[in-house]
């Protein structure tokens, strides 16, 4: 039987998958948005890269079924289940020390750019840059004349996806701790992963 892994409330976890592995991710409580990220595990160099995926899909909103692309234009997840009604963001960067100061946070907020770091550093890596991520079930609205905005998640409690490798590759999560704006209901909680072959 897998192990669930908890991403924990305003932290990451990254994890190494095989090619062939899968990794379900699940929005245990509904309302978590998970900035996503994937490396190549034999270079860091090339990871999953929205402005290729978007190019790619010919769409802003990836959905199951769907391969999500690296910065070489090389499939490196396939989006192989959606439970949830597929909104999730492509557009959005993730959240940094810069991003809380214009917020008008005087004192250090946790974020996904650190989170990030953290949860590499933990497997003994460091990556040079921070990708613009898969924000898993982000929901980010864009009206006519292209104007966004910044809204709860529509998924609910148990929603996952299920990524399966297409290369050996490390997959990162952060359960973002936006509570400012009202992306996570503002009320950033903890997620779950497994890994499954």
């Amino acid at each position: 039987m897998a192990e669930l892994v908890e991403i924990p409330a305003r932290g990451g976890k990254a994890a190494r998958l095989k090619k062939g592995q899968a990794l379900k991710m699940i929005n245990t409580h509904g309302h978590q948005v998970i900035d996503t990220w994937a490396f190549n595990a034999e270079d860091l160099g090339e990871f999953m890269s929205m402005e290729h995926l978007r190019a790619m899909l010919c769409t802003i909103f990836p959905k199951q079924g769907d391969y999500l692309y690296t910065n070489q234009r090389r499939p490196i997840l396939l989006l192989e289940e959606d439970t949830s009604p597929g909104i999730h963001d492509t557009l959005m960067a993730a959240c940094d020390v810069h991003r809380y100061q214009l917020l008008g946070c005087t004192d250090y907020h946790e974020n996904c750019t650190d989170n990030l770091s953290a949860c590499m550093k933990e497997l003994g890596l460091s990556v040079p840059e921070t990708p613009s991520p898969l924000n898993m079930w982000m929901n980010i609205p864009v009206a006519d004349g292209g104007a966004t905005s910044w809204e709860p998640p529509v998924s609910k409690p148990g929603d996952h996806v299920l990524l399966r490798a297409e290369m050996d590759c490390i997959v990162a999560m952060s359960a973002c701790p936006q509570d400012i704006i009202p992306v996570n209901a503002g009320n950033p909680v903890e997620a779950h992963f497994e890994i499954l072959d």
